[in-house]
């Protein structure tokens, strides 16, 4: 009889542990994979670009502020760099400048008696374009994956301006005509431009940030303009 109760018994585990082992076991499929161990100082890795050992790199992207456009750039190695950009300026930021235009595009033999006042101007196309040569610094030591940046370039502008005016013939105090016109006028000009900037690529994409200030200055239309400009922009980097 104790025989008995000692084999019951074991028949008894054995059974338990082998209905448990079923619950556990691993489909045939996800037997095959095993689930990686990665250390804690490696779980944040960053995206590897500007890679030293991986040049040249190229980035497309979009930059916006003055101007809005579609940046490029081409990194043949870690200090050099050609980025060309094409888009739109921000033409708000030039009323003043089209405004005082005005008076340089009035006829010379409009005579005393007659004037054509200044009534608004708009924009209708205000196209850039901008080829640089950036000359890059690593400051990963102010922050991991900054660079500083420098360069010269070209940029070429064209602009088609629409001013409305209000043409006036006056003989001795008394008015023989007055009526509502338009006329058209069509810029283009092109001049040096230098820039400085900042470039972020601390990320866990392929992507860079920049941000950067340019100056111009008119060397065609009206030599000695200068402007400001600048703006923001990302690119994708591969």
């Amino acid at each position: 009889m104790p025989a008995k109760k000692t084999w019951l018994i074991l028949l008894v585990f054995a059974l338990g542990a082998g209905y448990a082992h079923a619950q556990v076991r691993k489909s045939v499929k996800s037997a095959k994979f095993r689930v990686p161990q990665v250390s804690r100082s490696k779980a944040r890795i960053m995206c590897p670009i500007f890679e030293t050992s991986e040049y040249p790199y190229q980035g497309i992207g979009v930059k916006m502020g003055d101007p809005f456009a579609l940046t490029y750039k081409f990194y043949p190695n870690k200090n050099w760099a050609f980025a060309a950009d094409a888009g739109k300026a921000a033409s708000g930021l030039y009323n003043k400048y089209y405004r005082n235009l005005y008076n340089t595009y009035l006829p010379d033999t409009l005579g005393d008696s007659k004037t054509l006042t200044y009534l608004a101007h708009k924009a209708k196309t205000d196209w850039f374009f901008q080829a640089k040569f950036l000359y890059q610094w690593d400051i990963s030591k102010v922050s991991k994956g900054l660079q500083l940046y420098t360069g010269l370039g070209w940029q070429w502008r064209s602009t088609t301006l629409t001013y409305d005016y209000l043409y006036r013939e006056e003989v001795n105090g008394v008015e023989l005509e007055s009526r509502f016109g338009k006329f058209d006028r069509n810029r283009f000009t092109h001049g040096p431009v230098a820039v400085l900037g900042f470039e972020y690529s601390y990320f866990t994409i392929p992507i860079s940030a920049f941000i950067e200030v340019e100056w111009f200055t008119d060397t065609l239309l009206d030599p000695g303009y200068q402007r400001f400009q600048g703006g923001v922009g990302l690119r994708y980097v591969f």
